[in-house]
């Protein structure tokens, strides 16, 4: 639910399978964001606020969208639903100031959902608040460009980073480790304390695999849990919740005596529910049926009067064999037997042979072709007897399920506790499974807006090259050597997927992971940013280019010292000159005023002038090696800035005609030997607002000192040879850039052109 505010919106949401819900205050520009990494399935909107909803939010919000009455979103009407929820007369307890807003977006879903269920919220035990500024933040457009959960050309799981790194072995784990790659951690400690415990279980083989052994035998208590306390479990349900509880004494004494502060902690919060595995050990059976009028669910032994029911329906059987047996002693009839069905209930059939033996006080019920039923009133007394025991037992177990489902539900708050510490278990374990597999390093985290990655490897591309193909790279960012890179190379030389690994490692860092690299030290970061493709989104009425540059305005609106900013090219989509001046002016922003650890992937060979005036760039490039018809890619990341983009040479492998690329060859020769980038001087940098417990240093000096330029003539323009077809045509006496092109153009007399 969103409830609009002045200053801030109130946010909140609840995944009812688990009973996880959390609400928080958000400014209205990071609404989006919040919205896209919730990923609700349904939102609810005041009526009034859906019928004026701004085209903008209506885009970042679910395809359902719900219109409740604005009475649901009145601060009278939430807060006291709330309290009522969960019982207490403040919720200062969990957290919250009672005014907040996003109380208001909270007691609306409450009210949403009582409405709709019409059941219990039972598991619903708490309200969490969500820490914006305990997370690593990334926007909508981060994730998808980073690939996190879901691929971009595919939108699937398979291929995206979750899907690599998952070695969870519980749906708990894998939903835990889905959130921690959305919401990495942005506070030291925090993480620390993830890598410690990671670190222990790295180095023990036979802790790591005894815990996952075990947890393999855990159900999804989570959900069970939420079925449970809403009276949807069914008695399989419940059997299934009493195995894993019977798991958990060996879970807890193989986590005893840790040395990591994490592992102790989860130690001393499992709660080993020994009441309310006895209690489902005596009641329920060990393989139940799927609905408890199946019968067969309650354990014998367990309630003597559902034991009377069942010894008199078990001798009922008996008593009717017998029965069979005496009548056919007493009629001399043979094929004599005693059936039952569920319309006429216990008969006695006699063939038409026997007709004339049967006795007097038989009574006929039923003909048929070759036979006759009957009955007699001790038969038609046991029967009564038989049934209602029958109906009894039947009644009763039910009863008893239905006793005992409601006794589990009201401990609700236990399980779902346990279920969350068997997530942690099965997250930490996974990632040290993961980094023993894979060889990774845990990354050493400092508080300086710095990045140093030796040897690092993209964690997905990686685990799908063949082993030993891919070409591991190193990138060191730091207020001395240099805080921004302007990376230049071929297509297809491999500067996307190496900026991108950049981005990933920072991200893995600090959801605790260990790395893919030989040596990590990782800068505490606060949000990552990406600039990364665009195409046109039509029904929006965005262009390419209008989305490129949304995006860029976003990071430098946004991005602070502490920020990761990785761009893959600005003004490739508006005309040669805007572009290369977007990317100039960009560039200097994030390296003078922003001055946040920057990757600039681009195929403008111009912007490496910038290096002379701005002392915190460092041009590299994408090793390439030319052979003597064909370029072999090194995927090597090295110092200066390359030459060539070797564009003609990647349409080649893509299969343009060899004429195509013949023409395009000679073209790509003239404008080289003509077009020259003039340069102006830039002006003075004014001091930047942003510090991180004072300004950052710039390479030597003050850190007040202005940033010294080193101003070059403005070279002239190269004037192409004089001309003389079709000036008069043109209209100019100077042919441009384009003009050169048509000196290389044959004189078709004959053709229009």
């Amino acid at each position: 639910a969103v409830t609009p505010g002045n200053k801030r919106f109130g946010l909140a949401w609840v995944e009812l399978s688990t009973g996880d819900f959390y609400a928080m205050d958000v400014v209205p520009e990071r609404l989006a964001d919040e919205l896209a990494r919730v990923g609700a399935a349904e939102c609810l909107l005041p009526e009034s606020y859906l019928q004026q909803l701004p085209e903008e939010l209506r885009r970042c919000l679910p395809r359902t969208l719900s219109g409740r009455p604005d009475w649901n979103f009145d601060p009278n009407t939430t807060k006291p639903t709330l309290l009522q929820q969960f019982r207490v007369l403040t919720l200062n307890g969990f957290g919250f100031d009672d005014d907040q807003p996003c109380l208001i977006a909270a007691g609306a879903v409450v009210l949403y959902l009582q409405e709709t269920l019409k059941s219990s919220l039972g598991h619903l035990k708490r309200l969490q608040p969500f820490r914006s500024d305990a997370v690593l933040t990334l926007d909508e457009v981060t994730r998808r460009s980073l690939e996190l959960t879901r691929t971009l050309r595919e939108n699937a799981r398979e291929g995206s980073l979750l899907s690599l790194l998952d070695r969870t072995v519980t749906p708990m784990g894998a939903r835990f480790l889905h959130d921690a790659i959305l919401t990495p951690l942005a506070q030291r400690p925090a993480i620390e304390a993830r890598l410690d415990a990671v670190e222990e279980l790295l180095q023990d083989l036979a802790l790591r695999d005894d815990l996952r052994q075990i947890l393999t035998g855990v159900f999804d208590l989570q959900r069970l849990t939420a079925r449970i306390s809403t009276g949807r479990a069914t008695p399989r349900d419940l059997a299934s919740v009493a195995r894993t509880l019977r798991s958990l004494p060996k879970l807890k004494a193989r986590l005893s005596a840790r040395r990591s502060a994490l592992l102790q902690q989860l130690e001393q919060q499992l709660d080993l529910c020994a009441d309310l595995r006895e209690a489902l050990d005596a009641a329920l059976e060990d393989d139940p049926p799927l609905q408890p009028k199946e019968g067969g669910v309650i354990r014998p032994g367990y309630d003597p009067q559902l034991d009377e029911y069942r010894a008199l329906m078990r001798d009922g059987k008996n008593w009717i064999a017998s029965y069979q047996a005496k009548e056919i002693t007493r009629t001399n009839i043979p094929s004599l037997k005693v059936g039952f069905n569920s319309v006429f209930g216990y008969y006695i059939e006699i063939t038409n042979v026997h007709t004339a033996k049967v006795p007097p006080d038989y009574i006929r019920k039923q003909t048929l072709k070759n036979a006759e039923r009957y009955i007699t009133p001790e038969l038609k007394e046991y029967e009564e007897k038989i049934l209602t025991a029958e109906q009894n037992a039947s009644k009763l177990e039910v009863e008893l399920f239905t006793r005992l489902r409601d006794g589990i539900a009201a401990q609700t708050h236990r399980l779902q506790r346990t279920a969350e510490v068997l997530a942690q278990i099965d997250f930490l374990a996974a990632l040290a499974e993961l980094a023993a597999s894979r060889q990774y390093v845990r990354p050493q985290l400092v508080d300086a807006p710095i990045l140093e990655i030796r040897e690092g490897r993209h964690p997905v591309l990686e685990q799908l090259l063949p082993p030993g193909t891919f070409v591991p790279n190193d990138v060191i960012l730091t207020p001395e050597v240099g805080q921004l890179w302007l990376i230049t190379g071929p297509n297809m030389s491999g500067k996307s997927t190496f900026i991108r690994q950049v981005a990933l490692l920072t991200l893995m860092a600090h959801m605790g992971s260990f790395v893919p690299a030989r040596q990590a030290k990782v800068g505490i970061t606060d949000r990552i940013f990406t600039r990364v493709g665009a195409s046109d989104e039509l029904n929006r009425g965005q262009s390419t280019f209008m989305l490129e540059m949304t995006e860029a305005a976003n990071i430098l609106n946004n991005a602070t010292p502490r920020s990761l900013v990785i761009l893959d090219e600005i003004g490739r989509g508006t005309s040669t000159y805007d572009g290369v001046s977007l990317a100039w002016a960009i560039t200097e922003h994030l390296h003078d005023i922003i001055q946040a650890r920057t990757l600039f992937a681009t195929h403008y060979h111009e912007l490496a002038q910038l290096a002379e005036t701005l002392p915190r760039l460092r041009n590299c490039n994408v090793a390439v090696k030319e052979l003597a018809d064909d370029v072999l890619f090194l995927h090597k990341i090295t110092p200066g800035s390359a030459t060539k983009s070797y564009g003609i040479h990647v349409a080649r492998l893509a299969g343009v005609p060899t004429a195509v690329l013949q023409r395009a060859q000679t073209i790509l020769h003239v404008l080289e030997s003509r077009h020259q980038l003039p340069t102006q001087p830039r002006p003075e940098p004014p001091i930047s607002p942003l510090s991180i417990e004072g300004p950052l240093p710039v390479m030597a000096g003050p850190a007040s000192a202005p940033i010294p330029h080193r101003k070059r003539p403005t070279p002239e323009l190269i004037e192409p040879p004089e001309r003389p077809r079709r000036k008069k045509e043109r209209g100019s006496d100077s042919p441009g850039l384009f003009g050169a092109i048509d000196e290389m153009t044959p004189n078709r007399d004959n053709s229009p052109h």
